[in-house]
């Protein structure tokens, strides 16, 4: 494919959202709602009626703060906890408050949760410490009713443009973003008051242990396309280094959802049937003891669900085959595992950015506000820890409100037209090769590194190492081709990857201890130094060279004592000692 004079579109708008996934429609839908003049475009590079992360729907809310089961000020006291502390509590504080009007906000939408006979959410126990899982026994029609919202308010959407790079006023401030069409390489200029960036998780940064590229535990779509351009518009990125690491079923892109069949009974097992950890709620350090397991020689380990009673087993299966993933259940018929006769293999996910599980995001303030004004990131690529699926739609709300207020107080940037051309040029230049290296190619090349490299537990020479093997990717670009416009898409995808593995090795380097249990294990710094009880962020500096800075926690608004701090450090079931 030879693209020499594609053709370009130059247009405005008030507030551009990218990614239809979850936190960008429900910022598209709240930002309108608060000025309904307000000219809002969302952009998507798939189709907003089935895109992100939760396009087939959601089995259930991790995180719902309840009343009569939860408060706000309890919820941010857990992820303070589970996050050992580098935690940003205004902006958990925001979510939590806004969690259960916005539970009460789709439920008025059609999405559908389990209630009791009363009528109230039935909430179940996962956590350590509080209550806050929330069922949704329909949760497939979510993308449905999201949709339907934004018919109704008239939000613009334009499918199948990728979001390549932002654009910046001679004054700092946003000015929109650059986008090239997944089928025709068509190119669009959006000019914006103001952006906000729902991209989701860097999803395809380490390797499956299947070797399939898009055999990952996060959706495939989820590349790391918003880290990469908030890193290249300037912004802070914060924790990289903290990574997402989560328990799923062996040779199955997903989750083991020890967390759903826990409050039926179910649990984690070693393969002598013994539960080893008290909690199968994610945290770091839970995977850390899970990793000791399989290393300690009491591996595999297993979801056991065989002691359970047939309609137990048969509500499990409702919930992760409909629900979940429907082709969870075809996996495990043809795999020949019936949860009645056989405990589920387990095994540990391949590593990517995600708040939604970890820490690892764009900085964000309680109003999902980035360093660069104008700019929010809101969902799995905003630092705000262990967000989820509710804490996307929650931050997309605040982040769409408050964008609407920003927009009614400024005008649009001008942007240089040197950057387009400079980016048209770097999007274009697989296009202009007749032979090279395929996108395909260069990406199981730099994600196989990943793992080589990058994986914990973090050694300092790999992670050195593995730096220099990616400038030699880097180097390689020149011969990166596409060859049609879905090539084009994938080594604009591969190129992401790169940056986000560059990120994950710096970051990794540059917090010379160990944290987060499994999330940040280093040999060469095994211990936990209070030192760095801090948020480290990284950024480009005044050289366009990636660099990293300590970011002070700030003061906490709930008060966590020394001895709850410790909480999600005493996970493991202590064997009892015989009598002498």
């Amino acid at each position: 494919m030879s693209v020499t004079s594609p053709k370009v579109e130059i247009i405005e708008t008030d507030l551009l959202v990218i990614g239809g996934g979850t936190g960008g429609p429900m910022a598209a839908i709240k930002a309108k709602e608060a000025d309904p003049k307000l000219r809002v475009l969302l952009m998507e590079k798939a189709n907003v009626k089935r895109s992100g992360a939760i396009s087939m729907g959601m089995d259930g809310l991790n995180n719902a703060v309840v009343p009569g089961y939860a408060t706000p000020e309890q919820y941010v006291k857990e992820i303070t906890v589970a996050n050992d502390g580098i935690v940003n509590q205004k902006a958990v504080m925001a979510y939590a408050q806004g969690s259960f009007p916005m539970i009460q906000y789709l439920d008025k939408l059609g999405v559908k949760f389990e209630k009791d006979g009363s009528g109230e959410y039935n909430m179940r126990k996962v956590h350590h410490m509080g209550t806050y899982v929330l069922p949704m026994p329909e949760g497939h029609n979510v993308k449905k009713v999201l949709y339907r919202q934004l018919r109704r308010l008239q939000v613009a959407v334009t499918n199948r443009y990728m979001a390549t790079r932002l654009l910046k006023g001679p004054d700092g401030r946003i000015a929109g973003a650059i986008g090239v069409n997944t089928r025709t390489s068509e190119f669009l200029v959006i000019k914006a008051k103001a952006v906000v960036l729902a991209c989701g998780a860097a999803g395809r940064l380490g390797l499956p242990a299947s070797g399939y590229l898009f055999g990952t535990y996060e959706n495939a779509a989820n590349c790391g396309d918003g880290y990469a351009m908030a890193y290249h518009a300037g912004a802070q990125l914060a924790n990289l280094e903290c990574y997402q690491i989560n328990p799923l079923i062996k040779d199955y892109n997903g989750p083991s959802c020890a967390y759903v069949t826990g409050p039926f009974g179910g649990f984690t097992a070693n393969n002598k049937g013994e539960r080893f950890i008290e909690c199968d709620y994610w945290s770091g350090q839970m995977m850390l003891e899970f990793w000791r397991e399989l290393q300690g020689g009491n591996g595999p380990v297993f979801l056991k669900m065989d002691h359970l009673r047939e309609e137990t087993i048969s509500e499990i299966e409702t919930i992760l085959h409909s629900n979940e993933r429907p082709s969870r259940g075809r996996f495990h018929e043809r795999r020949g595992t019936n949860y009645r006769q056989r405990a589920v293999e387990m095994h540990i996910s391949e590593i990517g950015f995600c708040s939604g599980h970890s820490a690892s995001g764009v900085w964000v303030d309680e109003y999902a506000r980035t360093t660069i004004p104008g700019l929010y990131a809101v969902g799995d690529m905003a630092a705000v820890p262990h967000n989820y699926m509710l804490g996307a739609f929650v931050n997309g709300g605040i982040a769409g409100a408050d964008a609407a207020a920003y927009c009614a107080s400024t005008t649009l940037a001008n942007y240089d037209e040197s950057d387009f051309l400079t980016e048209q040029e770097r999007v274009l230049a697989p296009t202009r090769r007749e032979d090279g290296i395929t996108p395909n190619e260069m990406e199981f090349k730099t994600r196989r590194f990943v793992n080589d490299y990058l994986e914990p537990p973090k050694v300092t020479a790999k992670m050195e190492l593995g730096q220099r093997r990616f400038a030699e990717i880097r180097e390689d670009l020149g011969h990166l081709v596409a060859r049609d416009p879905h090539e084009l898409l994938r080594a604009l995808e591969t190129q992401t990857i790169l940056d986000c593995a560059d990120m994950a090795a710096h970051a990794s380097l540059y917090r010379t201890e160990s944290r987060w249990g499994f999330y940040h294990l280093r040999v060469d710094h095994p211990e936990t130094d209070p030192n760095w009880a801090c948020h480290t962020v990284l950024f480009k500096d005044e050289c366009g060279r990636m660099a990293s800075a300590k970011r002070e926690v700030d003061p906490f608004i709930v008060p966590v004592a020394d001895e709850e701090m410790s909480a999600y450090h005493q996970l493991r079931i202590k064997t009892p000692v015989a009598a002498e």
